[in-house]
C-alpha cells in the first residue's frame, strides 16, 4: 500500500496524491490506483458505521483514531462539535472514523476491544452515539476504564435495546478482523500518530491531512482551501 501513497501531508496543505502510480506510465492505472485508495479511505468499515452527515457532502473527513488516545478524546469532545455545527449538519462535510490501535497492551488489547464494541453498537444503529459515549468517559491510556463491564454500561447509556445481542457480539470478538483491517491499512500508508485526519474533495484527487490534535481554525482553513480549489 505504501507504493500507492506518497509522503504524509501535515499542516493542512492542499495537494494531490502525487506519488500514486509513480512506477506506471499508464494513466488509466494511475487513476485506478487513486480511486482504490480514496475508496479505502472513505468507505464505511461496516454498513452500520456509515459516515456521519449527508452522503452527498462535497468534503469527506476521515479520522484515524484510538479510543484510548487522549488527543482523540479531546478532538471528539471539543473540535468535532464545531465541525458538526459548521460543516456536517450543513451538508458541506461528512465524517468517517477508522481504527488505528496504537495504545493496546498485549495482555488485554483494550483499544481493540472498544473498537469492536463500537461495531457491535452499529448492529443496532448506535454507532455514532456509542463512539461519542466512549470518548465522553475517557480516563487516560491503559488506566482500566475500558472493560467488558464499562463497554456494556456505555451500550445501556446510549439506548441499545438488545444488550444480550451486544454482549454476545462483544464476547465473540465478531468485529476483530474489521478493526485489524483498518489498523493495517492505516499503518500500511505510514500512519503512526493518532489522531490523523484526511480531507478529500468529491470528484477530485485533492487531499489534505492534519496530524495530531489541532484547533478548529486549522480544520476550517483546510476545508475552505479544498472547497475553493479548482482542480
Amino acid at each position: 500500500m505504501s507504493i500507492l501513497f506518497g509522503a504524509l501531508l501535515v499542516g493542512g496543505t492542499v495537494a494531490t496524491f502525487t506519488n500514486i502510480g509513480k512506477n506506471s506510465n499508464n494513466d488509466a492505472t494511475k487513476k485506478a490506483q487513486i480511486q482504490q485508495l480514496i475508496s479505502m479511505l472513505t468507505n464505511a468499515s461496516i454498513p452500520g458505521a456509515k459516515a456521519l452527515g449527508d452522503a452527498k457532502a462535497p468534503i469527506t473527513i476521515v479520522e484515524f483514531g484510538d479510543y484510548q488516545c487522549p488527543f482523540c478524546a479531546s478532538f471528539n469532545n471539543q473540535t468535532k462539535n464545531n465541525l458538526t455545527a459548521n460543516y456536517i449538519n450543513k451538508g458541506i462535510a461528512k465524517f468517517v472514523f477508522k481504527d488505528l490501535v496504537l495504545n493496546d497492551l498485549p495482555k488485554d488489547k483494550l483499544s481493540t476491544l472498544a473498537a469492536e464494541a463500537s461495531y457491535c453498537a452499529a448492529e443496532q444503529n448506535k454507532y455514532w452515539p456509542y463512539h461519542d459515549e466512549i470518548y465522553k468517559n475517557y480516563k487516560g491510556e491503559n488506566t482500566g476504564w475500558i472493560s467488558k463491564e464499562s463497554l456494556i454500561g456505555f451500550a445501556k447509556k446510549v439506548g441499545i435495546n438488545n444488550i444480550e445481542q451486544f454482549t454476545s457480539c462483544l464476547d465473540s470478538h465478531k468485529y476483530n478482523q474489521v478493526v485489524m483491517k483498518n489498523d493495517l491499512f492505516g499503518k500500511g500508508i505510514g500512519l503512526g500518530t493518532t489522531p490523523t485526519f484526511f480531507f478529500l474533495k468529491q470528484n477530485t484527487t485533492k487531499v489534505a491531512a492534519i496530524q495530531g490534535y489541532q484547533p478548529f481554525s486549522v480544520f476550517r482553513n483546510v476545508i475552505d482551501q479544498l472547497l475553493n480549489s479548482t482542480a
